[in-house]
């Protein structure tokens, strides 16, 4: 009888352990820290300025040469996105290694969840670029190529709406061309590190 005992709170013990497994297990609701990537822009061969159909009259270049009103080269959008404290940046694939490439420059646009325009900006080899009044800031260097990560985004973009990008690939003057072109959307952690790659 003592010995049936004993074998039965052993068994007892054994299924209290197992039961004990999955509760101790990790829990899958943990915030990924992977990057998103994001593609705005479809990689486009070189075309005479000429050849590109489709101008962008609301916007104006200071160009010394060529023409004053750029020419659309290609254009892309995000969907809906949020930052969630991430640093936004661009570069020419998915997983964050190559650079972009552009010619003359993009014109970045962000919008609300309504799809207004609340931002603007310029990234590429431009003289000044005006909008109605309003001179567009250029982020970055002024550059026909820029290093993977190089161009940050991150200050245009609201911290805690949801926005979309606009990216249009324009030209103004001999040939109009753009690389692949993604917003990827990094931890600041991660960000950092490339910061440090670059010292």
């Amino acid at each position: 009888m003592h010995s049936r005992t004993l074998a039965l709170a052993a068994a007892w013990g054994l299924m209290a352990c197992a039961r004990q497994v999955p509760t101790s297990a990790p829990s899958s609701a943990a915030p990924s820290t992977a990057p998103r990537a994001i593609q705005l822009l479809v990689d486009t061969p070189p075309r005479e300025t000429e050849a590109l159909e489709k101008v962008r009259e609301d916007v104006e270049v200071d160009a010394t040469e060529g023409e004053r009103t750029p020419r659309v080269v290609t254009t892309g959008q995000t969907p809906l996105l949020r930052l969630e404290g991430s640093r936004a940046r661009l570069y020419g694939d998915a997983k964050a290694t190559l650079g972009i490439s552009v010619d003359n420059f993009l014109l970045l646009e962000v919008l609300d969840a309504r799809g207004k325009v609340v931002r603007h900006a310029v990234v590429g080899f431009t003289e000044g670029v005006h909008m109605g009044k309003e001179q567009v800031d250029s982020v970055g260097r002024r550059a026909f190529t820029f290093e993977p990560g190089e161009v940050d985004v991150t200050e245009l973009l609201p911290e805690s709406e949801p926005f979309q990008v606009r990216a249009t690939a324009l030209d103004y003057w001999g040939v109009g061309r753009v690389s692949d072109v993604y917003l990827v959307l990094a931890p600041a952690g991660r960000a950092s590190d490339d910061d440090l790659r670059g010292q």
